[in-house]
Parts: structure tokens; C-alpha cells; sequence
């Protein structure tokens, strides 16, 4: 059966920390130069189920290191596996809180349906986000300075050669601090890719699937060697729907209608997506979830993308073919509106109305 093991001892940036107020201490991290890479912390949380046991059980905090697996394990082999992503931000006060994380539990058990994978309960996916995060509480930014990025995993861990679910399962959350996706959120420049394809009908595209990423990098690498910030896709039935990003929903703005692709099994239904419609619709907004032609897309008067890692990004033009078209970006615009309502919420700054936030201290 294989082993999760810790190879060193925990991994720190620097054995030093730095008080805060509250008289707890932050490690040693710089806060100001936070990109979205992965900074080593002190602990991981682990959980493991087998087919036999039928229910995971147990999970314990350990300290933060490589993983033993199974040269045969089901997620190696076959890419049984899921992933998911929430934040943990410190608020003005020095309290932490998460944002909607039983939306994530909910749609990790949706995804585990799908790939034939045992998966933790609703309870048991928030208590462990939290346990992680209290572990890891020095290296949640200070105010305003980022987040604590939980990234938990299922995966197939146990063994087989044969093609079929695997009979062990792991669920393992790791933490990072990070600050913004795109450094110093830019407006995005988009090009519409319209040969390769994320995602299809009846595939993984609607569930957070490892193996429906690495299947953009072709095509995202390509467009950054041109000068593009992320590529967008269309679907693969007719190629000339609007899907979303590699990594992000999208959303169009005309007039007082705010439109974005509709869940049909290929788009991943975003925390952040559903928020930020719910936001518009309070803002009086029309919002529409369909099915987006590129020409629609063209023809917007604003264009953003959303995400747990991008937060809400205006997006300054795509480029179709040989067409480029540009979009209104800055202060006024709706994005920019959304992006500080939403991150106010999240941080503590703006009173959450919805009942979305949990505290973990």
C-alpha cells in the first residue's frame, strides 16, 4: 500500500518570523514582492480512504513535504485525480476567514462522481481547509498583502495495473501564500484559439479534472510567445461558442447585460463565476448565462474573466483570426466595480450580506 511520507523536516522560507500586532508571528516572507508561485509552509493536511473502508475517517496535520507514491497509483498511471482552490485572507482586525468553501467541497464531490473517486464529506473538506489553514496561520499575509492559497487534492493513491478506479484514495491539502495572478492585474490580452480545444461534450470539462490543464499548455505557451496574457477557447462541437480561459471564466458586458457561457458540461462552474453573478444581479444588471458567439464577444462593450486565482481581470482585447478588438478598462468600468465589491467581502472590508464567509480562528 503506498506511504505519504515527509522527506525532510518542514520547509520554511527562513527560520525567522516577524510579529504583528495581535502579537503572533508572520514568517519571513516579503510580502511586497508576492507572485503566484509556490512558498514552501509549515504543514499539510492528509486523509486517506479505501474502497474497503468505504468512507474516509481520520486526516492529521503533518509537516509540509514530498509525498510517497505507488509507481502503479491510479492518479500516475490514469490521472484519476481532482483539484480545487479557495483563500484564506487576514482581515484589518487580524482575524482570518475563508470564502465559501463548502462551494468547493460540493463541487469536489460532484467531480469525484464523475471520476469514480471516493471523496470527503461537505464537513470534512471545510474542517480540513481550516485545520490547514490555522496550522499555517504565519504565513497568511498581513491585510492587503494577499492570501493564504489552500490547493486541496483527491487523488487515486492506491495501485493497479489494469485500467479501472483505483482502490485507495488520498485527500491532501497545501498551502501558499501568493498575491495577485497577474502581477499588478493588467488588463488581459486574450487570443481566441479556434484549432486546439480544452474541453468536450460528455468529457471532464465541467469538473476540476488535473487532466484538463495540461492539455492548454500548447496552446497557452504559443500565445504568450506573441505577447498574449492567456488564450480563450471555443467549443469543440460547433468552434465558434466562447468557453472560457486555461485557467478562468468569462464573462461579456452590452449595455446593462452581463453575459457569460453557460454550464453545459464543459464550462467549470467557478465559485468566483456564481458570486459575481449574484453581485451583478444586486447591482440591477441583466445577467444572462447562454451560449456566447465570437461575434457577441466582439462586439462587447467589456470583457472580464473570474477566478479563485485571478479574483475578478478586465480584459483589455482579444485578437480573432485577424481581427483585434479593444475594450473599455479602468475605474468606471463594471469589472473594477465587481472586483472591489468582491474582494471587500472576502477581505472583511465590505459587510458580507450573503452569509459567505467562514472565519477560522
Amino acid at each position: 500500500m503506498p506511504r505519504m511520507d515527509m522527506a525532510p523536516p518542514p520547509v520554511q522560507t527562513s527560520g525567522e518570523t516577524t510579529p504583528h500586532r495581535d502579537g503572533e508571528q508572520y514568517a519571513n516572507v516579503n510580502w511586497d514582492e508576492l507572485g503566484f508561485d509556490a512558498v514552501p509552509t509549515d504543514y499539510m493536511y492528509v486523509m486517506k480512504c479505501s474502497i474497503e473502508e468505504g468512507d474516509f475517517s481520520h486526516g492529521k496535520l503533518i509537516p509540509y513535504g514530498n509525498i510517497e507514491l505507488s509507481p502503479s497509483a491510479g492518479v500516475l498511471n490514469y490521472g484519476q485525480g481532482l483539484f480545487e482552490g479557495l483563500k484564506a485572507y487576514r482581515r484589518e482586525d487580524g482575524r482570518i476567514q475563508l470564502f465559501r468553501p463548502e462551494q468547493n467541497a460540493l463541487r469536489m464531490k460532484m467531480g469525484a462522481e464523475r471520476m469514480c473517486m471516493l471523496s470527503p464529506t461537505v464537513e470534512q473538506f471545510v474542517d480540513a481547509v481550516k485545520q490547514t489553514v490555522i496550522a499555517n496561520n504565519r504565513f497568511v499575509p498581513p491585510p492587503g498583502k494577499g492570501a493564504l492559497y489552500l490547493r486541496p487534492l483527491l487523488m487515486g493513491s492506491g495501485p493497479l495495473l489494469g485500467l479501472a478506479p483505483a482502490p485507495e484514495y488520498t485527500f491532501l491539502i497545501f498551502a501558499s501564500p501568493v498575491g495577485n495572478y497577474h502581477k499588478g492585474r493588467p488588463a488581459l490580452k486574450l487570443f481566441v484559439e479556434d484549432k486546439l480545444q480544452r474541453a468536450m461534450p460528455g468529457g471532464t470539462g465541467g469538473v476540476k479534472s488535473i487532466t484538463n490543464y495540461s492539455p492548454v499548455y500548447l496552446a497557452q505557451t504559443k500565445a504568450k510567445a506573441k505577447g498574449y496574457s492567456d488564450v480563450l477557447f471555443l467549443d469543440s462541437a460547433h468552434g465558434k461558442y466562447v468557453e472560457e480561459l486555461a485557467v478562468c471564466n468569462i464573462f461579456i458586458v452590452k449595455g446593462n447585460v452581463v453575459s457569460t457561457p453557460a454550464i453545459q458540461g464543459t464550462i467549470l462552474p467557478g465559485v468566483t463565476r456564481k458570486s459575481i453573478i449574484e453581485i451583478a444581479l444586486g447591482f440591477g444588471y441583466q445577467v444572462e448565462e447562454r451560449l456566447i458567439p465570437v461575434e457577441d464577444l466582439l462586439e462587447a462593450d467589456e470583457v472580464f474573466c473570474t477566478g479563485t486565482a485571478v479574483i475578478v481581470n478586465s480584459v483589455g482585447g482579444v485578437t480573432y483570426q485577424d481581427k483585434r478588438v479593444e475594450y473599455k478598462t479602468g475605474k468606471e468600468t463594471l469589472s473594477k466595480k465587481l472586483y472591489e465589491t468582491l474582494i471587500g467581502i472576502q477581505t472583511g472590508r465590505v459587510e458580507d450580506k450573503m452569509g459567505w464567509t467562514l472565519e477560522v480562528n
